[in-house]
C-alpha cells in the first residue's frame, strides 16, 4: 500500500523522484522520504505528512544527485514518525525502501542485533537494510547481497536499494508486491506503479514473482528466482500524463465520477464491436473454459466485493448458475468445498490486491483451474495468474474511493453473465440483442444521472452535520446500498451501514430517529412496492428519508421524504446507474465536511498487505 520510485540517470533525479512520489501519494501518505547517492555519501530527507512537505525539505537541504530512491508510506509496523519513514539506512552506507510486510522480521531483528546492528525504527523494513548490509560486509556485491537476503525473508515485498559504494547502481526485488522497471534514454527507473515514471518513459518491464534486477543509467538486467539472468517482455503502457492530471476538477474523485460515461463506453467497445456476447471477450480459449461451467465463485474485497454481489443476482437469474461471492480475505482461510467445474472469478481494480491474489492461489491449490480475472491494470499479478482476463479500460483511478472502476467492473460482470447464458442456451438471439441495446444506452443514462449533481449537493448540506446514516436497497440494489454506505464512511467519516430494506424490522429500525438520515435506493422494479412499505416503517419512527427513485416510478416527495429522480428505469443494468448518485452524495458530503476527499485518513488505494 506504499509507493516506490527510483532512478539512475546522468541528470539530477531529485525533482523526478519528488514528482513520482506526488503521483504515488494515493498509495500511501503517512510519510515520505528520499535517499540519494551524492558523491561518496548517502543523503536522506524524510518527513511525516504529505509529499509537499518533503519537497520543501529537500529543496532547503539542496539535495541533488544522479541516483536515488523515494517512498510514500502507509504505516503497518510502527507509528507515523520520521524515524519510521522510509528510506532506511544501514551503517550510513546503504539505503532501502520497501513495500509489503516481512513476517519473520522479529527473528531477523534478534539475529542482527546479536551481530551488532543497532535499530532506529519500529519497522520490519529496517531488518532488510541491515541484512543486505551484513552480506555486503562478507564481500557480496550489492546485487548478490540482495539476492542472498531475500531468500531469508518470509512475507511480501518490493524493494529498491542503493549503496554509496556503488554510486551508479540501483537494485530491486519483488515478491507479492508490484514492482516494475522503466526503460528510458540514457536513464532507467524502478517504480511500484507506472504513473510514477510516465513523465520520463512508457516502456516498462513488469517484474515477476521472485525476480531481482540491477539497474544503471545504461542497462537493466533481470534475474529470476533462481538468480539466473532472464529476459522479460517490454510493454508500452497506455497511461498518459493527461489521465493523471486534475484538469478542471477539484478532486480526482470528482473527475473520475464524471469520467464514467467515457470509461463505460471504452469498456463496452469490444462487446459492441463483437456484435454479441462472444466468449472470446474473455480470452482465446474462453469458449472451452466456460462451456461446461456448473457454478461460479466470485472473490474480491471492498467495492469489488459489492460488484460481485450485484453479479450474483445476474448470474443466477440470467445464466441459471449457482453463484457464491466471498470476501477474499475470508475465503483464503476457510475450508472450501470445491467442485471441478466451478469458475473462479477474481475482481480487483489494481490487480495486486494481496488477499484476492492469495485467495486465487488457494483456489488453484484446490484444483480449480477455470479462473477469470476482471481488472483495470494490464500485466498486474492477478491477471497473470489467471487463465482468462477481462480488462475494464476505466483508465487511471487515483482517488482512493473507487468509482469508475466499480461501474466498469459491473459491465464486465454483466457481459460474463450473458456469455454464460448464451453458452447454456438461456438467452436467444432476440434477448441477446435487447441486452446489447441496453448496454449501448448505458453511458447516456449515466450522464443523465450525473446531471443530478446540483440537487445531490443540496442534500449533502443536510447530511454534513450527521454522524450516522442508513442506506437501504432491495434485490440487486441492496449491494448499491452497501456501496453507498462504504463511500460515505470512506471519505466523510460518517458512520454508515447498508441493509436490505426488508431487514429494517429485524434490528436496524431501533436506530432510526430524526437524527438518522436514511438513504433509499428505490428503482421502478418488481420490488418497488415492498420498498415503499419499508419507507413507511422509517417514516412512522420520525426518520428523515432521502430517496433515489426512477423518473417513471410515480414516487413523490412528502413530509419526511425527499426524492431525487434518476433517469427512467433501465432494467437489468439499473444498479450501474444508481451507483452514480450515491457516489455524488458521498463526494459532496465530504466536501461540506472539509475532509480530504482523495486521500482519506488511514486508507490507501492499492491494498498489497494483509
Amino acid at each position: 500500500m506504499c509507493g516506490i520510485v527510483g532512478a539512475a540517470a546522468s541528470r539530477d533525479v531529485v525533482p523526478f523522484l519528488v514528482d513520482g512520489l506526488k503521483r504515488l501519494e494515493y498509495r500511501g501518505y503517512d510519510s515520505a522520504g528520499i535517499a540519494v547517492v551524492a558523491g561518496e555519501d548517502v543523503r536522506r530527507v524524510r518527513r511525516t505528512g504529505r509529499v509537499s512537505e518533503l519537497e520543501a525539505a529537500a529543496a532547503a537541504e539542496g539535495l541533488h544527485a544522479p541516483l536515488g530512491i523515494g517512498h510514500t508510506r502507509w504505516a503497518t509496523h510502527g507509528g507515523v514518525t520520521e524515524s519510521n519513514a522510509h528510506p532506511h539506512i544501514s551503517v550510513g552506507e546503504l539505503a532501502l525502501v520497501h513495500n509489503g510486510i516481512i513476517e519473520n522480521h522479529e527473528q531477523q531483528r534478534q539475529r542482527l542485533q546479536a551481530l551488532g546492528y543497532a535499530f532506529e525504527s519500529q519497522t520490519d523494513t529496517e531488518v532488510v537494510a541491515h541484512l543486505i548490509h551484513h552480506y555486503r560486509a562478507q564481500g557480496a556485491s550489492l546485487l548478490g547481497a540482495l539476492q542472498r537476503a531475500v531468500k531469508e525473508l518470509h512475507g511480501a515485498y518490493a524493494l529498491a536499494v542503493i549503496d554509496r559504494r556503488d554510486p551508479g547502481v540501483l537494485v530491486a526485488a519483488r515478491m507479492g508486491c508490484p514492482l516494475l522497471v522503466g526503460l528510458g534514454e540514457g536513464e532507467n527507473f524502478v517504480a511500484s506503479d507506472v504513473s510514477a515514471i510516465v513523465s520520463a518513459t512508457r516502456r516498462v518491464i513488469y517484474l515477476e514473482e521472485g525476480d531481482t534486477a540491477q539497474v544503471t543509467r545504461d542497462a537493466v538486467q533481470v534475474y529470476d528466482a533462481g538468480d539466473a539472468p532472464v529476459v522479460r517482455e517490454v510493454h508500452v503502457s497506455d497511461v498518459s500524463l493527461a489521465s493523471l492530471e486534475l484538469g478542471p476538477y477539484r478532486h480526482f474523485m470528482q473527475k473520475e465520477i464524471h469520467e464514467q460515461p467515457r470509461a463505460l463506453g471504452d469498456t463496452l467497445e469490444g462487446i459492441v464491436d463483437a456484435g454479441g456476447f462472444d466468449p472470446a471477450l474473455f480470452g482465446k480459449d474462453a469458449a472451452e473454459v466456460l462451456a461446461d461451467v456448473e457454478s461460479v465463485q466470485i472473490l474480491a474485497c471492498g467495492t469489488s466485493y459489492y460488484a460481485g454481489l450485484v453479479a450474483r443476482y445476474w448470474i443466477e437469474a440470467i445464466a441459471g448458475l449457482p453463484c457464491a461471492v466471498d470476501i477474499a480475505s475470508e475465503y483464503r482461510y476457510r475450508p472450501v468445498a470445491a467442485t471441478a467445474r466451478q469458475l473462479v472469478v477474481t475482481i480487483s481494480q489494481s490487480g495486486e490486491t494481496l488477499d484476492t491474489l492469495e485467495a486465487l492461489k488457494y483456489a488453484g491449490s484446490l484444483g480449480l483451474v477455470r479462473t477469470l480475472a476482471i481488472c483495470n491494470v494490464p500485466e498486474s499479478a492477478i491477471p497473470r495468474a489467471s487463465r482468462l482476463v477481462f480488462y475494464t479500460r476505466a483508465g487511471a483511478e487515483i482517488g482512493v474511493a473507487s468509482t469508475k472502476a466499480f461501474t466498469t467492473q459491473l459491465v464486465a460482470l454483466f457481459a460474463l453473465t450473458c456469455v454464460l447464458a448464451r453458452l447454456r442456451g438461456r438467452i436467444d438471439a432476440a434477448q441477446e440483442a435487447a441486452y446489447l441495446d441496453e448496454l449501448r444506452h448505458l453511458p447516456g443514462s449515466v450522464q443523465h444521472a450525473l446531471n443530478l449533481e446540483p440537487q445531490i449537493a443540496l442534500w449533502a448540506e443536510q447530511f454534513a452535520p450527521r454522524q450516522h446514516a442508513l442506506f437501504l436497497g432491495r434485490g440487486m440494489h441492496y449491494p448499491i446500498a452497501l456501496e453507498g454506505a462504504l463511500k460515505l464512511k470512506e471519505i466523510s467519516y460518517i458512520h454508515a451501514e447498508g441493509y436490505p430494506a426488508g431487514e429494517l424490522k429485524h434490528g436496524p429500525l431501533a436506530l432510526v430517529d430524526e437524527q438518522m438520515p436514511v438513504v433509499v435506493i428505490a428503482p421502478n422494479d418488481a420490488l418497488l412496492e415492498k420498498v415503499k412499505s419499508n419507507i413507511q416503517e422509517v417514516r412512522a419512527r420520525g426518520g428523515q428519508m432521502y430517496v433515489f427513485a426512477d423518473a417513471d416510478s410515480h414516487f413523490g416527495p412528502s413530509e419526511q421524504v425527499q426524492v431525487i429522480r434518476t433517469p427512467r428505469h433501465v432494467g437489468t443494468l439499473s444498479p450501474i446507474v444508481h451507483a452514480i448518485p450515491v457516489q455524488l452524495l458521498a463526494y459532496h458530503v465530504a466536501l461540506a465536511r472539509g475532509t480530504d476527499v482523495d486521500k482519506p485518513r488511514n486508507l490507501a488505494k492499492s491494498v498489497t498487505v494483509e
